[in-house]
């Protein structure tokens, strides 16, 4: 227990330093996607992003491509797929993230899950895990059931010392919309983060929910998170449910890259294509241009962690404008909400006070641990 409360603190500590960065410039990469393996053990019938043949990406292609993204000064790196548990050397490639100093996260489906890979994972340094948990019961669209792989959750419980996100899905293709909401209290009653997602279509593009599914939806709002969580980003996916566009500047292509088997960078999973360009030559004139680019698509997006980078730019360059606006939705939950001390404090550190870019520098002089 002592271990895994020192690494989290050990977590806190570095992204701290990493929101600091954020904070201090905007042109260096906050999070990227990057593809171990295309192949997946699975064949969800919703999915566009695997297939049933590819071989995984050679370690040492694996390892100029982790070098790369960290030189060009990317906070975050997260597997994906595919299934990147199918690639036999996942805990070398987890390693090197963390040697070069990025957080390190895994998106699996969590079927190859055991004790002794997850003990494995805290060996190599794996920061978050997060799993997608479609219906109750396995049907032909989703195999990814808590029936399923509600052994595997609780072996994360006993043994992971890393963070552990479980996500439930609303939108068309699920047939039983309650079942994210059971899903999620199962999550929180083992201790992990929950958080709800919305099914998008081939291109990444949203599907209003039915009456029936923003019901469910609003529900599993009510059951709180963390004030800072992502998931707080409330009008992305309230206005994605309702099927009306989100304005917002998508930062796809600099501050979040997704780079596939093939090594080569675009916009993110759903707009495979777009820009394409190898990221071995990856420039940083390429971070500031595809960044600033606009992307037709941005209006209907539902890929959340590009809203989420683009959240963090929000701070950045409307502090007061992103902070209150995440106040104003915690109180919307729970009208007796008042932020906490600290929050005001952090809010005039590194947001408001006209110190910020001092206190931003001292937080990543001070929090430079690995």
């Amino acid at each position: 227990m002592w271990r895994r409360s020192w690494k989290r603190i050990h977590r806190i500590k570095r992204e701290v330093r990493l929101f600091a960065r954020a904070m201090l410039e905007g042109t260096h990469p906050v999070l990227a996607q990057i593809i171990p393996i295309r192949r997946c053990n699975l064949d969800c019938g919703y999915c566009n992003e695997y297939d049933k043949v590819s071989s995984p990406v050679p370690l040492d292609a694996m390892l100029r491509r982790i070098d790369k993204l960290a030189d060009l000064g990317c906070s975050i790196i997260t597997l994906s797929g595919g299934e990147p548990t199918l690639h036999p050397d996942l805990d070398a490639i987890i390693a090197r993230i963390r040697a070069r100093d990025a957080i390190a996260t895994l998106i699996t489906n969590g079927l190859l899950l055991t004790p002794e890979r997850i003990r494995k994972f805290n060996r190599a340094g794996l920061d978050y895990l997060q799993i997608s948990i479609d219906n109750l019961q396995p049907d032909e669209i989703s195999k990814k059931s808590l029936r399923v792989l509600d052994p595997k959750l609780q072996w994360l419980a006993d043994y992971a010392e890393f963070g552990v996100t479980i996500n439930s899905v609303l939108g068309s293709g699920v047939r039983h919309p309650e079942d994210a909401y059971t899903i999620g209290t199962r999550a929180r009653a083992l201790g992990f983060h929950s958080t709800v997602g919305i099914l998008h279509d081939h291109i990444g593009q949203l599907k209003p929910l039915t009456p029936e599914h923003q019901s469910v939806y609003q529900r599993f709002r009510s059951l709180g998170s963390s004030m800072f969580s992502f998931s707080h980003f409330d009008h992305f996916q309230e206005n994605i449910g309702r099927g009306l566009p989100n304005h917002w500047t998508c930062r796809a292509g600099g501050r979040f890259l997704y780079v596939c088997e093939d090594g080569l960078v675009h916009y993110c999973s759903q707009q495979r294509g777009r820009p394409a360009i190898p990221l071995e030559s990856y420039t940083r004139e390429d971070l500031e241009r595809e960044a600033d680019r606009s992307k037709a698509c941005a209006p209907f997006c539902t890929v959340s962690c590009v809203h989420q980078v683009a959240m963090l730019d929000d701070f950045r360059t409307r502090p007061r404008e992103t902070l209150q606006g995440i106040l104003d939705r915690r109180r919307a939950i729970d009208q007796s909400f008042k932020p906490p001390a600290v929050v005001r404090a952090l809010d005039w550190a590194f947001l408001s006070g006209p110190h910020r870019r001092t206190f931003a520098r001292l937080a990543i002089a001070l929090f430079r641990v690995r």
